[in-house]
């Protein structure tokens, strides 16, 4: 004699398989969000390392080239420090490096850049020409977002008899720069709300501490 379910053991089986179902879509639900966070972090450490090599690839390319302003001549290669262009400190300088194959285009290889943090924003300023005319608005490109804080610092030249540096010393860096002349070497250092405080230290021209 065959005998059925009773509708018990149904209410039964069709709770444990509710139960399942629910449990698996919580689990599925965790595992997609987990993914699109680290999707989203990886994308953001990713914009964070273009943005050191772009800053480190202007450090190491920077030139003792002055820019004509308002069409009129100087002999100042680099100013950095506290700017009134910047919320925080700000630096302005020129890079040689700047591509341009068998010169086929109407520019040299020379590029004016500029670096400002504005409302949370790093942002790098640059022209076609490093000698612009009068009214020439730069172009400006976002490096990073959510920027509480940006400080640059300097060492300039070190006199080897009078103050020469041994492994122990403390390099004497220098709130601000403005000089005919590169310094030693150049700090960049900020503060990210996703990444913390972040320092990267360059020197420039060859120079050695």
């Amino acid at each position: 004699m065959q005998r059925g379910f009773t509708l018990v053991e149904i209410l039964i089986a069709i709770a444990i398989f509710a139960f399942i179902g629910v449990a698996s879509t919580a689990v599925l639900t965790t595992v997609i969000d987990s993914d699109e966070l680290s999707s989203a972090r990886f994308e953001k450490f990713q914009r964070l390392q273009r943005a050191v090599t772009t800053i480190e690839r202007d450090m190491q390319q920077a030139v003792p080239r002055a820019v004509r302003t308002d069409g009129q001549t100087n002999t100042i290669v680099m100013r950095g420090g506290e700017s009134d262009e910047s919320d925080n400190d700000g630096l302005a300088f020129v890079r040689s490096g700047w591509q341009n194959p068998q010169m086929m285009l109407p520019r040299s290889t020379l590029q004016a850049v500029a670096y400002r943090v504005r409302d949370g924003k790093l942002e790098r300023l640059y022209t076609n020409y490093v000698d612009n005319v009068v009214g020439t608005e730069p172009k400006v490109r976002v490096l990073l977002e959510d920027i509480s804080e940006f400080k640059i610092e300097f060492i300039a030249d070190i006199d080897e008899e009078e103050n020469s540096l041994s492994d122990n010393d403390e390099l004497n860096w220098r709130e601000s720069f403005v000089g005919a002349t590169l310094p030693k070497a150049i700090a960049f250092e900020f503060v990210s709300d996703d990444f913390g405080r972040i320092r990267r230290e360059f020197t420039l021209s060859g120079a050695s501490l």
